[in-house]
């Protein structure tokens, strides 16, 4: 039987696995365990499986995902880098009062969309990946608004994430008060499927080749 040639080169394998062996320990000591149900940590560790199994499922749900809204990150970034930020979403990057390791740790919102990018060239797209994202992300937002703690942070522990996946509102610092929350958070399991995940899904499905088996 024929050995299946490698499609992800190892260097890439070995380097992004040694980014993670950082980043984990680091944002678990810093932010604790509940900063990996973000939508960007978790398309981390999707991203993590499609290296090294290079199944393309790992690659397509995430940048399902994420490709969106990390562009607009990506977009706000340099903006802000120059002075006119787009939306605010990266002023903390630029916060000398921050440490500048974390910062620099938090970059991979950056590079990220580039590397899903790269595997989707390597791999192909699976046609699965709006499903599983969509049912995935339905399930972190369930769990972010039941189980984890809303705005505002807790004084006593500033860096315990809140209002994860913005299920109480788009501010960290209080909740939003335009609908009921429960309005809000079917919104987002509605909206998100339709605004974002599908229209990604159809582009992605017309700008890569399909994956094989």
């Amino acid at each position: 039987m024929p050995v299946r040639p490698r499609r992800v080169p190892l260097w890439v394998k070995l380097a992004y696995s040694a980014f993670m062996a950082v980043l984990v320990p680091v944002y678990w000591v810093n932010y604790g365990p509940t900063n990996f149900l973000y939508y960007c940590d978790v398309a981390l560790f999707f991203a993590l499986a499609a290296v090294w199994t290079e199944r393309p499922i790992f690659a397509a749900a995430p940048a399902v995902g994420i490709l969106i809204p990390q562009a607009l990150w990506m977009a706000d970034f340099l903006s802000t880098a120059v002075g006119v930020p787009l939306v605010g979403l990266t002023g903390y990057m630029f916060n000398e009062k921050s440490s500048q390791f974390l910062r620099g740790l938090s970059f991979f919102h950056f590079w990220l969309p580039i590397l899903l990018v790269y595997l989707l060239i390597r791999l192909g797209y699976d046609r699965r990946g709006f499903w599983v994202w969509t049912i995935l992300a339905w399930g972190l937002m369930l769990v972010c608004y039941f189980l984890l703690p809303p705005p505002p942070p807790d004084a006593a522990n500033p860096n315990l994430p809140v209002n994860v996946n913005y299920v109480y509102g788009m501010d960290d610092k209080q909740a939003q008060t335009w609908v009921p929350p429960l309005a809000w958070l079917g919104l987002l399991m509605a909206g998100l499927p339709l605004l974002i995940y599908l229209p990604t899904h159809l582009i992605l499905k017309r700008v890569f080749r399909a994956a094989t088996k």
